[in-house]
């Protein structure tokens, strides 16, 4: 622009030079012209810009981890002006990371139009990606004036976390959640209150199981099994709390989140309906949701990415469990990167679980080495960031 500019001047000075030379009423016409352009450049531009509005719009909030999503800026201008070129300034970063990418977006505006300009990002990493445009430069169409409109606007989008494959073993206890009447689909069990299922007699059965009028009928002895609940005092803690910040911040965050959603899936594929506890940053208190099925884990795995705020703060866990001082519970898994040690031992003293595990979020296998294992109750596993199916092999919940 500063090179058009320059040569504009060049030629009104030539210009002027011509007019004083030769007195002709071409030269002034001329001069006239070459002074009007400029003039009328700045004036259509700035009407334009003073009618042009933008704004960011989303088809959908949410994305997939490692896959492009849209986004669009909604332009409107209400001029008669057409802008040929206009250059949208975006950038955009995980709000759990300083480092921010940019690009320059390209468009021309029309006149007394409504648009769209779509463009695709994607990120490595769950959390919350914040777009923000700078500003859209607008040109007139010699290129001799600028302007800048949609400054500073922006919309976020939240990463959703992917769950990974995990093995371990499902323990039933007589810790059962009294008031419900939630039983296994596809295994029996030993609840009397309800039959899973009627079959032939085996070598081995309980008498008490046959079923007398059945068996009367068949002219075989017919068995009951009875069911198994599913809806076992578990809980599924997430401490957000990441001690880390350097370029690991959003490794660890991510690993952290995918862990949580991975042992979480893995209790729903083996009928354990749990509580999962979280730190919501926005309502700045701990929320818990009975997690039951996949599409109850979506919803809170979608309002948990939702309700983080880029400093990570969250409560205690030891101010938590103090007001919840009646807790009994089959397992309870609580997952960190910051295992401090005060918290470790406030769950090893005082929370009543038959299994209790420690899921702990490192950077390296020399960090998981270093991993403080000196507890009575607690079964430490570390995950190394990147690596939840090899290091989450053996979890008793």
């Amino acid at each position: 622009m500063l090179v058009v500019q320059i040569f504009f001047a060049v030629i009104i000075i030539i210009c002027a030079v011509f007019y004083v030379m030769y007195l002709w009423d071409f030269a002034l016409v001329l001069l006239i012209s070459v002074l009007i352009i400029p003039v009328v450049m700045l004036l259509t531009t700035y009407i334009a810009k003073k009618n042009i509005s933008a704004e960011f719009a989303l088809k959908n909030d949410t994305a997939a981890k490692n896959e492009s999503f849209p986004v669009q800026i909604k332009l409107v201008n209400r001029s008669i002006f057409p802008i040929g070129k206009a250059e949208a300034h975006i950038e955009y970063c995980n709000i759990f990371n300083s480092e921010s990418s940019s690009f320059i977006l390209l468009m021309p505006i029309q006149a007394r139009n409504e648009q769209s300009v779509s463009f695709q990002l994607s990120s490595k990493y769950c959390g919350i990606v914040t777009v923000r445009c700078k500003g859209i430069s607008i040109y007139d169409p010699l290129r001799l004036f600028r302007f800048t409109v949609g400054k500073n606007i922006h919309t976020e989008i939240a990463v959703m976390p992917e769950g990974h494959e995990i093995s371990g073993q499902v323990c039933f206890t007589d810790r059962v959640n009294e008031e419900s009447s939630v039983f296994s689909e596809h295994k029996p069990g030993d609840d009397p209150s309800e039959v899973f299922d009627l079959r032939g007699y085996n070598p081995g059965d309980k008498i008490n199981r046959i079923h007398w009028k059945l068996s009367s009928k068949k002219d075989d002895f017919i068995v009951k099994d009875y069911s198994l609940p599913v809806d076992i005092p578990c809980t599924l803690f997430l401490d957000l709390k990441c001690s880390v910040s350097s370029e690991f911040t959003l490794p660890v965050f991510d690993t952290l989140v995918e862990t949580f959603v991975s042992v979480s899936r893995f209790m729903i594929e083996n009928e354990r309906i749990h509580t999962i506890i979280y730190y919501n940053g926005k309502a700045e208190a701990f929320i818990e949701k009975t997690i039951s099925d996949y599409d109850s884990l979506t919803e809170t795995v979608r309002e948990l990415i939702s309700s983080l705020n880029d400093n990570l703060l969250c409560g205690s866990p030891e101010n938590y469990f103090m007001e919840k001082d009646n807790l009994s519970l089959s397992s309870f898994i609580f997952v960190t990167s910051s295992p401090e040690q005060s918290i470790m031992e406030f769950i090893d003293d005082n929370i009543d679980a038959d299994i209790k595990n420690a899921i702990v979020v490192v950077t390296s296998p020399h960090e998981a080495e270093e991993l403080s294992s000196n507890y009575s109750d607690i079964s430490v596993i570390p995950v190394v960031i990147g690596r939840i199916t090899s290091s989450i092999k053996d979890i008793e919940v």
